[in-house]
């Protein structure tokens, strides 16, 4: 059974959610403050974190960053009810994979979950278990990237995306594209996602983020990996 951690202060909304979650099938464990949201997240085996932003003791961004710098790769949903985009870059920077803004259509919400659930594996490197470019390494079999032998902290779904990237090497991919097969979307949902995830991977990787070498912008299209 799939077990989700749900952490959010709004009693009324963990009911809500935990009510409707469970009729689908789901197991769910709840806590209304970012402390105790963050012990059970690092001590406890979750498929899946559901996590407010505005939290009693440690912010949701402190949580997703904290578990994120620990090697924690559990997919995370953020619930904000800021509308501000810097707030939702802000998330999907720090290792957020996804975010709804309050108030949010339940269905939606499963949506969500289901897509990260049945995300699929990491792809390999065309080139087998290791792939360069520059002076950047890829190794898929310990999902660890180097850079002139020093290692650059990437999140679970950056990965997903530069092995995609890899294996897709010098094909145009348009975001639509690339939301629905790295992030397993099959409904038209915002490539804003892509967008951010991209410029994140470039301010990592790139020698110069503002002129990309290796991941290009095809204008009106998406982007291409060249190297």
């Amino acid at each position: 059974m799939t077990n989700i951690l749900l952490v959010e202060d709004e009693l009324g909304l963990v009911l809500t959610i935990a009510d409707r979650l469970r009729s689908e099938g789901y197991q769910v464990a709840t806590a209304t403050d970012g402390d105790e949201g963050f012990e059970r997240a690092s001590t406890e085996p979750f498929d899946l974190l559901i996590l407010d932003v505005m939290l009693p003791r440690k912010s949701g961004f402190d949580v997703c960053r904290e578990l994120r710098e620990q090697g924690f790769s559990m997919p995370i949903i953020m619930l904000t009810a800021r509308g501000q985009t810097a707030d939702k870059v802000q998330g999907l920077k720090i290792g957020a994979d996804d975010y709804l803004t309050k108030p949010f259509d339940m269905l939606e919400l499963l949506a969500r979950i289901e897509a990260l659930l049945r995300r699929p594996p990491v792809a390999a490197p065309a080139t087998g278990n290791q792939a360069t470019f520059g002076d950047i390494r890829v190794d898929q079999k310990s999902t660890e990237v180097t850079r002139n032998g020093e290692h650059v902290q990437v999140s679970a779904l950056e990965f997903q995306l530069l092995c995609y990237f890899i294996e897709h090497r010098g094909e145009t991919l348009s975001r639509q594209k690339l939301l629905n097969e790295v992030w397993g979307y099959r409904a038209v949902q915002s490539t804003r996602t892509v967008d951010v995830h991209v410029a994140w991977l470039r301010q990592k990787l790139e020698p110069d983020a503002k002129k990309p070498q290796y991941i290009l912008t095809v204008h009106g299209i998406g982007y291409k990996f060249q190297a």
